[in-house]
């Protein structure tokens, strides 16, 4: 039988190993390897191939093994910072709002800046030499849209039909989605689909690299400014790799480097700056918690 003291000391014991979890939480984890993903708004083994100073960028500042990771598409991307199988993500605006609405604790805390702003634009196209010449004429057919988690290819441009065409998808058109930015523009130059938007950004970006030909589409209109992709992190990293990590992205210079997200640089931001986004979630009646 334990007497006063031994019984003490094993109370003891047993307190230090209950609280050692809750000590381990609180300092932080601190993986040898950082998983990176980027949204997969283009075709995956491009951007992996084009994140690769990105990559080497990450390791020597960092002084971590870093994987390039894209996924197979938004809600893939969204379920995996959900279940903490990526530590650092690249979001689409609206695909963070629903990543936020699923795992709270993800911390958005960089932005894209591109031409001094944190900030762009959704661009409506149609076919050159089409059936439609102005939005109005998109009545009654087919518009191409990317994901349907996507905000600059599917979510603000829906609004932006809806707000300023009284144009709604459920009855005025047919939503074609198509899965990635560059798809919608291939479609809409080769007159499979005669309207469709994607981001001003990328689309420029597909014109000077030769993939889509300008000559063949006809840019119709342009969205109400955007708040850029942000930079996300799990919430539950060790505070100085989380510091680390936040200022790997703000200090980022390098043109090459930043090539990879599109970006001059990043500034700061917060989750306050994507409350727009949950306001076009409410002009389509969009249920935040039910999506994917």
């Amino acid at each position: 039988m334990l007497n006063r003291r031994q019984l003490s000391r094993l109370v003891a014991l047993t307190s230090f190993a209950a609280l050692l979890p809750l000590w381990a939480q609180a300092q932080g984890k601190d993986p040898a390897r950082l998983r990176v993903a980027l949204l997969p708004d283009e075709n995956a083994a491009s951007i992996i191939q084009n994140a690769q100073p990105l990559k080497r960028y990450l390791e020597r500042t960092l002084k971590k093994d870093v994987e390039i990771t894209v996924t197979t598409d938004y809600s893939s991307m969204i379920e995996a910072m959900r279940f903490g199988r990526i530590e650092v993500a690249y979001f689409g605006p609206f695909s963070y709002v629903l990543a936020k609405s699923k795992a709270p604790t993800i911390e958005p805390f960089a932005v894209g800046v591109e031409r001094g702003s944190p900030t762009y634009q959704s661009v409506l196209i149609a076919t050159a030499g089409g059936p439609v010449k102005t939005l109005a004429d998109v009545r009654g057919k087919p518009f191409g849209f990317g994901d349907q988690a996507s905000t600059s290819s599917h979510l603000a441009p829906r609004a932006h039909l809806l707000k300023k065409y009284q144009l709604d998808g459920e009855k005025d058109y047919r939503p074609v989605h198509l899965g990635t930015h560059d798809a919608v523009a291939r479609a809409v130059q080769a007159g499979q689909v005669p309207a469709g938007a994607l981001s001003k950004p990328i689309l420029d970006n597909l014109i000077s690299r030769g993939t889509v030909d300008a000559s063949k589409i006809v840019q119709l209109d342009l969205s109400a400014p955007i708040p850029n992709y942000p930079i996300v992190m799990q919430a539950d990293l060790k505070p100085e790799l989380k510091q680390a990590i936040r200022a790997a992205f703000l200090d980022m210079k390098d043109a090459e480097v930043l090539k990879a997200f599109r970006v001059q640089g990043f500034a700061a931001t917060d989750d306050a700056a994507y409350d727009v986004l949950r306001e076009t979630a409410t002009v389509l009646k969009l249920d935040l918690g039910r999506m994917q």
